[in-house]
């Protein structure tokens, strides 16, 4: 059922604005759904899998809702964690024991020559859950908790326990097994260092552990899409190509990049994504040859194209789209120049896409070379050089539950892998950059472009923009 809305009284000042809400309202259909959530037997079979790979206890934590201090702050678990959990409340820990035919201590009761007085016979999988505090609940709503009824069929484990435990738990696994895994600190470890504070507190509560890092087993799990995933990937797609369609129609001369962003921002909003993807880059004249240029404070003028670098994400998990546009609705002669030589490099790209290419730099599977050779071989800047030094950035990469999802950027694709091809040519002392980024599902024969419903080519940009001038 629709949502009723409410009556709203615009002045004839406001009238424009008015127009342009009621038809992104007309544009977005049906409010926004809570947030969706795979099978719990999903996120099982994922920790099975990884308790399969390993010979000693995974000890994980998701975040605790205090990485950000900001008052708009909006919890979001640790990518990872929900990953094997779909849990997306603050303060949880995980423990997975391996199978015995698969533990370091060979069902003896010793780890790899360790002797120890017992084994572990406890659950092979545990969440410790934060115990239900009342008055913090009053101010942000019920939690999940250890004891609730019927938890264990909610969060599909086997046992659940309060978090105050964990700590007995990981000491007395530390005295049963030689090898504890967890997520140890790495490049990717910034801002708020989780993984860096749990590793110190393993170091003060278990001195004596090893602990390895788990975080490339996960990895490589994340970078196969299940048939959920690839659902909730394909609704933050849609209604990013909602967003990318209403700015193509937005576009002209005199508005500012933010107006355009916070267009698209309103679309994803409404259609249910619960925050963007990443920070929106609308980039005008210079800052299209910025790569990531998010201040969004320049007018937007005639002549100039500029790069609509957003998208939303959906229930975890994020979108990555890029259309470049002109501004007046019309590409100027090298404007169009440039657009058709990183289109005919995306195509090229998109004609070799298959299982077992690579977005390596080099090798005879490199889809990165494919489109360097094309960009470089065809054009050349004002001073008449190939123009293969202006595409500055990879191919490509994954996209899941983060934008750059996890995994070797390397690997050869696979079928059930989703990731973005986004060629580009940035030739700042022109003020002219494009990029074209579209997301696509790599199958058994070839690949599924997903945004196949956003124009790419310059006829159909500059129709949808052209229609729009005329309402």
């Amino acid at each position: 059922m629709r949502p009723r809305l409410g009556v709203i009284f615009f002045s004839k000042r406001s009238w424009p604005l008015a127009a342009g809400l009621l038809s992104l309202l007309a544009l977005c259909g049906p409010a926004a759904r809570a947030r969706e959530r795979e099978r719990n037997s999903v996120y099982a079979e994922r920790r099975a899998r990884l308790r399969a790979q390993v010979d000693g206890p995974v000890i994980l934590f998701g975040y605790t809702g205090k990485e950000d201090s900001s008052p708009s702050y909006v919890f979001k678990q640790e990518y990872n964690f929900y990953y094997l959990t779909g849990h997306n409340e603050p303060g949880a820990a995980l423990i997975l024991l391996p199978d015995a035919r698969n533990d370091n201590t060979n069902g003896s009761g010793k780890a790899n020559g360790k002797a120890n007085s017992k084994e572990w016979d406890g659950p092979r999988e545990i969440l410790f859950l934060p115990p239900r505090e009342a008055v913090r609940e009053r101010w942000e709503g019920p939690r999940l908790g250890p004891s609730d009824p019927g938890v264990l069929e909610k969060i599909g484990f086997g046992a659940v326990e309060a978090f105050p435990k964990l700590r007995g738990e990981v000491e007395k696994l530390a005295k049963i097994y030689a090898n504890l895994y967890t997520l140890l600190p790495g490049a990717d470890d910034a801002g708020y260092p989780h993984a860096r504070n749990w590793s110190n507190w393993f170091y003060q509560v278990v001195p004596q552990a090893h602990l390895s890092n788990v975080a490339a087993q996960i990895a490589a799990m994340r970078q196969v899409k299940s048939p959920g995933e690839i659902e909730l990937l394909t609704r933050a797609i849609e209604l990013s190509v909602d967003a990318q369609l209403e700015a193509m129609k937005t576009i002209r001369p005199g508005l500012y990049e933010y107006q355009v962003a916070a267009r698209m921002e309103f679309v994803h909003k409404y259609g249910g994504c619960e925050r963007e993807a990443y920070a929106p880059i609308v980039g005008t004249g210079f800052n299209a040859t910025v790569l990531h240029y998010s201040s969004l404070r320049e007018m937007i003028r005639d002549g100039e194209v500029v790069v609509l670098d957003v998208a939303g994400q959906y229930s975890g998990y994020s979108a990555d789209i890029t259309r470049t546009v002109p501004a007046n609705g019309r590409f100027t002669a090298r404007q169009r120049e440039i657009y058709e030589i990183v289109l005919g490099a995306q195509n090229a790209v998109l004609a070799a896409l298959k299982p077992g290419m690579s977005f390596a730099r080099t090798g005879p599977n490199s889809l990165y070379l494919i489109a360097h050779q094309y960009i470089n071989s065809h054009g050349k800047d004002k001073n008449g050089q190939p123009l293969g030094r202006y595409f500055i950035h990879g191919l490509g990469h994954h996209i899941g539950l983060d934008v750059h999802d996890a995994g070797a950027s390397d690997r050869p694709l696979e079928p059930g892998m989703v990731v973005t091809i986004e060629p580009g040519i940035y030739i700042p002392e022109e003020h002219l950059g494009v990029r074209i980024e579209d997301d696509v599902l790599i199958t058994a024969t070839g690949y599924k472009l997903l945004t196949a419903r956003l124009p790419r080519e310059i006829a159909e940009i500059e129709k949808i923009m052209a229609e729009a001038r005329k309402k």
